[in-house]
């Protein structure tokens, strides 16, 4: 898999629920011998339901979509159940909203439910977590078998009794019968049973009003685990007479190794020196003596000169990949309409790359058993790793099998295994267990990066503050969220794919960031310039209720229409919707006058996505978005120039610190009458353009460059 096909796939909206297909899935599990890992119990294996397929319907790659096996839920003899998924926590807290979506249909206690999750070995194919797409394609999914899984145990119990099943009801794990004569739990009606049953159709669901489990503010599952330490995180698994491994990396991208002298290495006890092709790597009894290893390896390495941040953007614009694609977006006449237009405005905007920075780099721990490849590590494709892996090694799919434990954050950007080939082939060599564990440097230089972007817009509008002209390209950040939501008869829009002369794909809201970004702060240039209050500008150009709601929403709570902005001291405001969500967000802020130097201090926020499952669980994902954001927004940004990134280390790239962070109040939306979205993503696009339109009310500069403020200083910005 391409990972900038992912990224773009993933913008393109093609997970749509909409886009059907049943597939045969690239593995199939033996039920019988599933069955001899669960013991007793009743599996529920559903048949495809058209309206609730698990992913968009279309393969990918040599992957093809489950057909046999959609989602399986197993009751066990002791009236514990196991539900088991692809989807994988990477801290998110889907391990607590899908337990809840499984418990309120199977209507059985919530600690009585046990996610399995991102094993490939135990579950269905999955083609990965990402997109915001677990909570409207996955939940879904496992509340079907879950609703048919309790018809049937209703079902059987009627069928002990002689009666009708209509009148039996079933909660808190048992089958009662109305007046309370009889029950059984769900485990003596499981007990000694090894039943696979299939289920086709389209069982109904509990409405949202109804909700008893889902929700409610649940606490994280497992959350004690965490608190504690015993939770095993990828880098902390430990196998029996496992080694460690480092791998030896070149001076620069695009490197060609001119010699190596490992002699030094290779004399040291305990340490062997590994060789394959290009890859060079070493492993040894404990980390310290790896690391000493590979420093006794020399290496001359010739870089070539390649682009840098000097001249980045006009690199972009005039380095296409591909061919040209075309206007995503036409309707009609853009240039005739901003001609005519009252007020036109024209303006560029730039988003440089960043990168993930997870608290967990890259890590796995891999073992080789009677041909068997096992792989522990932390990613959110476990199948897609396990293809690299089996492609790596010419192994079939039945001998390769990757665990996920749950890991220490993503953010979009462990999509791939590099971590998991190296720790493999380095496994295979040793004839021991390996563990490979990234160093700090090693995640800021060699994973991939948040696309850099240029974006240039042109619109018009009326003296009334009426838009009727938007013409807006972007240039290699990517086409997500790049419609626009205003009501505009006039506009083109246009993704332009660019040569990165840095490696980039997935990141946390992806391109809905940079594409919010310029597009609020070219509508709070178009309000001033019109002489309107930016919200009322905003809103006369709304006609979705869902977007005016949460606009509404966040600037009655914010306090807006009391706020004046005045020299140091600016309120902004943006708005934008994308995978579902709806999000607007108020900020404060002030500029020190000695120092220049920019203050988030409040920052309101109102969020929709249809029916709240977990309402502590949103509010955490809006929290941690809000604080994420404002390192893209004011001063993260990846230095590089002739193949080389200029600040990998934490002191050198900065990130949001508590003493960045301003007071933040959250406003929830619960549409009980809609469907739940996706969450995971979308909170972060608001941030960047609300400061930077409150750093403009403040100041009078408009900054169109994120990050905003990289030297701490407004009027250097």
């Amino acid at each position: 898999m391409n990972l900038r096909e992912l990224e773009l796939m993933e913008e393109k909206e093609n997970l749509s629920a909409t886009n059907l297909s049943s597939q045969k899935s690239g593995i199939e599990i033996d039920r019988r011998d599933f069955l001899k890992v669960l013991g007793g119990g009743l599996l529920v294996c559903l048949t495809p339901i058209p309206s609730l397929a698990q992913e968009s319907g279309r393969g990918f790659g040599s992957h093809e979509l489950p057909k046999d096996i959609n989602a399986w839920i197993h009751i066990g003899a002791n009236d514990q159940v196991k539900v088991f998924t692809g989807k994988v926590e990477v801290g998110q807290n889907i391990r607590t909203s899908l337990a809840q979506a499984v418990t309120e249909e199977l209507r059985v206690p919530f600690d009585s439910v046990t996610m399995v999750m991102g094993d490939t070995d135990l579950v269905p194919w999955d083609m990965g977590t990402f997109g915001s797409r677990t909570t409207p394609t996955m939940a879904p999914q496992l509340r079907s078998m879950a609703v048919a899984g309790r018809e049937l145990l209703v079902k059987m119990a009627a069928e002990r009794w002689n009666t009708d099943s209509s009148k039996l009801i079933a909660a808190s794990g048992k089958v009662t019968m109305p007046d309370g004569s009889k029950s059984l739990t769900y485990g003596e009606l499981t007990r000694g049973e090894a039943l696979v049953k299939n289920v086709a159709g389209d069982p109904p669901f509990t409405p949202a009003t109804e909700w008893k489990i889902a929700g409610t503010p649940v606490p994280k599952a497992n959350g004690r685990d965490f608190v504690t330490g015993k939770h095993q995180f990828p880098s902390d698994i430990v196998r029996p007479e496992m080694m460690f491994g480092a791998v030896l990396r070149p001076e620069g991208f695009n490197a060609t190794l001119q010699s190596l002298d490992a002699n030094a290495a290779e004399k040291m006890p305990g340490v062997k020196v590994v060789r394959d092709g290009d890859f060079t790597g070493v492993v040894a009894n404990d980390p310290f003596s790896a690391e000493k290893a590979l420093e006794a390896i020399h290496a001359k390495w010739k870089v070539p000169d390649q682009q840098g941040n000097q001249g980045l953007f006009e690199y972009l614009k005039t380095n296409p990949e591909g061919q040209p694609e075309r206007a995503d977006h036409v309707v009609g006449a853009v240039s005739s309409a901003l001609a005519d237009a009252d007020l036109q405005l024209e303006s560029q905007y730039t988003v440089e790359y960043i990168a993930h920075a997870p608290l967990e780099p890259r890590a796995a721990v891999a073992e080789w058993n009677n041909g068997k490849l096992t792989v522990w590590t932390g990613t959110q494709r476990p199948f897609g790793v396990r293809d690299e892996l089996m492609e790596a090694f010419h192994l079939p799919a039945e001998k390769v099998r990757v665990i996920q434990p749950d890991m220490g954050s993503g953010y979009g950007g462990k999509h791939t295994g590099e971590a998991a080939i190296e720790a493999a082939r380095l496994s295979k060599a040793a004839g021991k267990p390996v563990k490979v564990v990234w160093t700090r440097q090693e995640e800021f230089t060699w994973a991939y990066f948040r696309p850099a972007g240029l974006i240039e817009i042109k619109a018009g509008a009326r003296h009334d503050g009426t838009l009727v002209a938007w013409e807006y390209h972007n240039y290699n950040s990517g086409p997500a969220a790049i419609a626009t939501p205003y009501d505009v008869a006039n506009r083109l829009i246009q993704y332009h794919p660019a040569k990165s002369p840095l490696r980039q794909g997935s990141y946390r809201g992806l391109a809905a960031t940079a594409n919010h970004f310029a597009r609020e702060s070219h509508m709070d240039e178009m309000a001033h310039a019109a002489k309107i209050d930016p919200l009322a500008f905003r809103l006369k150009n709304i006609s979705n209720p869902r977007l005016k709601a949460v606009l509404q929403s966040a600037a009655d709570k914010f306090g807006w229409a009391g706020g004046q902005s005045t020299s140091g001291h600016g309120y902004g405001i943006a708005c934008g919707t994308d995978k579902g969500g709806f999000v607007a967000t108020c900020a404060e802020v002030t500029i020190d006058p000695a120092t220049k130097q920019v203050k988030i201090r409040r920052v309101v926020e109102a969020w929709e996505s249809g029916a709240i499952v977990n309402p502590d669980g949103l509010r955490n994902q809006m929290q941690g978005a809000i604080v994420q954001a404002i390192g893209g927004a004011l001063f993260e940004r990846i230095l590089f120039g002739n193949g080389r990134i200029q600040n990998p280390l934490f002191s050198k790239y900065k990130v949001p610190r508590f003493s960045d962070t301003p007071q933040v109040e959250i406003v929830l939306l619960d549409r009980k009458d809609l469907p739940s979205a996706g969450a995971g993503e979308t909170g972060l696009v608001g941030l960047a353009p609300a400061v930077g339109n409150a750093i403009f009310a403040a100041t009078g500069v408009r900054l169109r460059s994120m990050p905003m403020t990289p030297d701490n200083n407004v009027i250097r910005a």
